[in-house]
């Protein structure tokens, strides 16, 4: 795992735009179609779901987007491989989806907990000539905490991490739910893996409160004899690097008792489709975004998939 502390230049020069593809058009392919939209390094070519009525579909034909409700398929059938295609659909969908998309050439952005391809978290990671052409971008819980359990555990001696999100569930739809084994195990995974620290945990609480919850994500850190401001410092510049491409990250509070630090972070969805609440959805297909726009930037790409825009 190539990991990059410090990222600063999430927003690199474009060569030339990218053509994408989108499968899934429930809301978080909704807000994802949006955010492309606003994006001038992806030009979306075509927007794959299955429920021809679908709002996700209808918001796409709005923006003036070629849609079907073929799914995968129709991506498959395209006169040639789109540069890059994002899978909004459901850990289980992507284990058969990639098998199918792999022979193309073409990056795969996943953003379901499937963990099939190389986690990324764009603040951590970027997007090296190590990263494969299958990225996972681990849950909405993960792209919240990792680029501050990343930061904690290379300034401080963190002998256990516990991360614990809470979404609306108006906003967690039906993928969220068939996901929740594959989230917390993905997610779990993810902190271990850019924390070097064993001992995880990760948790996802669906709210039914009314009025709906704000997508957080708590992170317990267990450190000894941390100092809280120096901890504090190290969160702030964290959310500071992730808000150069979520604007709506914030670490809203940070306590500690005893040798239990605890930072709360808060996303507030800055999106054309979606309630500010939906901080889950925003911050996942913003790190998205950046993967494809990083992508974009990259000179080698042509070379390494061998399809051009």
């Amino acid at each position: 795992m190539t990991v990059m502390a410090g990222l600063t230049e999430t927003h690199p020069d474009v060569v030339e735009p990218v053509t994408v593809a989108v499968i899934g058009t429930g809301a978080i392919g909704r807000d994802l179609v949006s955010k492309i939209d606003r994006s001038p390094a992806l030009d979306c070519r075509l927007v794959a779901g299955r429920n021809p009525g679908s709002a996700g579909l209808r918001y796409a034909e709005s923006l003036g987007y070629a849609t079907t409700a073929d799914g995968i398929e129709a991506v498959l059938a395209a006169a040639r491989p789109f540069d890059v295609v994002f899978d909004a659909t459901s850990a289980a969908a992507h284990l058969d989806h990639w098998p199918l998309l792999e022979p193309l050439g073409t990056l795969v952005i996943d953003l379901t907990p499937s963990k099939v391809g190389q986690m990324v978290a764009p603040t951590v990671t970027g997007t090296s000539a190590a990263t494969g052409r299958n990225v996972n971008l681990i849950s909405c819980g993960g792209q919240a905490s990792v680029p501050v359990v990343h930061a904690l555990a290379a300034r401080f001696p963190v002998t256990y991490l516990e991360v614990v999100s809470t979404v609306a569930s108006d906003v967690a739809g039906r993928a969220t739910r068939l996901n929740l084994d594959e989230y917390v195990a993905t997610t779990g995974h993810a902190v271990s893996t850019f924390s070097g620290v064993t001992d995880v945990k990760a948790i996802l609480n669906i709210s039914p409160a009314v009025p709906p919850a704000t997508f957080r994500t708590a992170v317990h850190a267990r450190m000894a004899g941390a100092d809280l401001a120096a901890v504090r410092a190290v969160v702030d510049r964290a959310a500071e690097e992730v808000r150069s491409f979520a604007p709506g990250f914030e670490a809203v509070a940070c306590t500690a008792v005893d040798d239990l630090v605890t930072i709360t972070l808060q996303v507030t969805a800055h999106s054309d489709v979606l309630p500010p609440y939906a901080g889950n959805l925003d911050i996942i297909n913003s790190a998205a975004v950046m993967v494809a726009e990083q992508y974009a930037a990259r000179p080698d790409r042509a070379s390494r998939t061998g399809v051009t825009s």
